[in-house]
């Protein structure tokens, strides 16, 4: 644990690893095959449509070839997630019970550490906001905290019942703080420095608990079911005390296997929002409406997502408020990534970059757009180069 290790795939001269980018970017769409709609922005984008250029949807998620893929994991990659503000350090996690954190530049792109320790597959992870840790959970019924830096586990922490472990988040405010989902139905603050479950934070939904995520302020929590539910909780900062506020049914026994939240999505689209993928065949748009986190449907877009298990993720992309309309991306069980315009009415799909041979899990961009990595259900992970205007 801890070891340096290096990805079967980063030498650039080896046969397969050329081979397989070769396969990724014919796969690339070429940019007449676009759609070539233009949503018309309003006189307050202006400004921001200035300095992101002229330029649609559509052309500026265009995309050059493959900067590099990764195969060290010999599972289905169930995360990624590049550290925050940093654009070039990655990290996986994978139902063969590991993590990597991974160095994308300079080149070679490269495995810094492999981080093992947990019995089980791991479901999520999340880095804690000055990237110093990660946090970890798995279906072995425990939750991780690791030291990035090092690349070794500090601290162990078993599930009050014993079960599976399927969703954590540190608490935005205060990265002392988590959230953790389990199989059961519950949704659990934990204070990751003590390693104790908090008196009066934790509360029962009406399935399994696959998804959580927090607002900016820290203040509002949603957490997804198996059984097709979303629930508001109102986050107390002082005690970590959880009160359930609104619970909505998205679609029967439909599993809501991600959640994102953002504060505003664009000029044209100004509503807090909540991003939810449904395993009935859709991606979802909702606003946040009222400050106990009741939510209201804008949008739907379809994507290939039918199967129970298929944990698919979803994201806003993250400088969308600077852009002409707004964007999200999502994977897809028909092994393709998406981007969906949520300000366009017709054809709202802009972009489809095809290059996997198996189920897309989850999808993210780094903090400037340049590099966008999607893992899939066979442990491969491609890193896609955005074209640089």
């Amino acid at each position: 644990m801890g070891a340096r290790s290096n990805s079967r795939v980063t030498l650039e001269t080896s046969d397969s690893f050329e081979n397989r980018i070769a396969l990724a970017e014919k796969k690339l769409p070429r940019r007449a095959s676009m759609a070539t709609d233009e949503v018309v922005p309003t006189r307050l984008a202006e400004a921001s449509r200035a300095m992101a250029g002229d330029t649609s949807i559509a052309e500026n998620y265009a995309f050059t070839g493959v900067h590099h893929i990764f195969d060290q994991h010999k599972d289905a990659v169930t995360a990624v997630r590049f550290a925050n503000n940093d654009k070039s350090l990655l990290a996986c996690c994978s139902l063969d019970g590991s993590l990597s954190i991974c160095q994308l530049t300079p080149p070679p792109a490269s495995v810094l550490y492999i981080l093992s320790g947990h019995k089980a597959g791991i479901t999520a992870f999340e880095w804690s906001i000055s990237n110093d840790l990660i946090l970890s959970c798995s279906l072995d019924a425990t939750v991780r905290l690791w030291d990035a830096a090092l690349g070794r586990c500090i601290r162990v922490v078993e599930d009050p019942l014993q079960a599976s472990v399927q969703c954590c988040a540190f608490q935005p405010l205060n990265n002392n703080m988590v959230v953790v989902g389990n199989s059961k139905g519950m949704v659990q603050v934990l204070n990751v420095s003590t390693g104790i479950y908090l008196k009066g934070g934790s509360s029962k939904t009406s399935g399994s608990v696959l998804s959580i995520v927090f607002d900016s302020s820290g203040k509002l929590l949603w957490a997804g079911d198996d059984r097709g539910y979303i629930v508001s909780y109102l986050f107390d900062l002082h005690s970590g005390r959880l009160t359930k506020g609104k619970k909505i049914l998205v679609s029967e026994n439909s599993a809501i296997t991600c959640l994102s939240a953002r504060s505003w999505a664009s000029r044209e689209a100004r509503d807090p929002s909540l991003l939810a993928n449904c395993a009935a065949d859709a991606v979802l748009l909702f606003s946040i409406i009222r400050k106990d986190g009741t939510l209201e449907l804008k949008r739907k877009f379809p994507v290939k997502h039918r199967s129970q298990l298929a944990m698919i993720r979803s994201s806003f992309c993250p400088i969308m408020s600077f852009r002409q309309g707004a964007c999200i991306v999502t994977g897809s069980e028909d092994t393709c990534v998406y981007f969906f315009d949520l300000v366009r009415e017709n054809k709202p799909c802009v972009n489809k970059l095809q290059g996997h041979s198996a189920t897309v899990i989850d999808v993210c961009f780094n903090y400037d757009e340049s590099l966008l990595a999607s893992s899939d259900a066979s442990g491969m992970v491609i890193i896609w180069k955005r074209e640089q205007r």
